[in-house]
C-alpha cells in the first residue's frame, strides 16, 4: 500500500490541523492538505494525507475508515495516481451558440 491516502466525505469545517490531529492515532503523519475552492477558499470536502510509513497507512484505513467525524462518515483509502493527460477538462464549442446563426447545428463553410 502507498503512503498517500484519499479522505473523502470530510466536514466542510475540516481544517489540516484536525486531520493531522486525527491521523495521528495510526501512526506518524508527514503531510495533510484539505483540498480548497480556489475562488472561495472553502474546503471542498475531500483531502489527501501522507503517512510516514505503509504500516501507517495501513493502519489509518483500518482504523478511519467510516470514522464519523461531526456526523459524516469519512471515505478513506490509498489515493490513485492522476491520470495521465491531466484528467477531464476541455472540449469543443461546437454548436454553443456565438455563431452569426446562433449556434445548434452548422453546415460545414468550405
Amino acid at each position: 500500500m502507498g503512503r498517500r491516502l484519499y479522505v473523502g466525505n470530510l466536514p466542510y469545517s475540516a481544517t489540516d490541523e484536525d486531520l493531522t490531529e486525527l491521523f495521528s492515532r495510526a501512526g506518524a503523519v508527514a503531510n495533510v492538505h484539505v483540498m480548497r475552492d480556489q475562488a472561495t477558499g472553502r474546503a471542498r470536502g475531500f483531502a489527501f494525507v501522507e503517512m510516514t510509513t505503509d504500516e501507517g497507512a495501513s493502519a489509518a484505513v483500518e482504523q478511519l475508515h467510516e470514522f464519523q467525524m461531526n456526523g459524516r462518515a469519512l471515505v478513506v483509502n490509498e489515493a490513485r495516481p492522476k491520470p495521465a493527460g491531466g484528467g477531464f477538462g476541455g472540449g469543443g464549442g461546437m454548436g454553443r451558440g456565438g455563431g452569426r446563426d446562433g449556434g445548434g447545428r452548422r453546415e460545414p463553410r468550405w
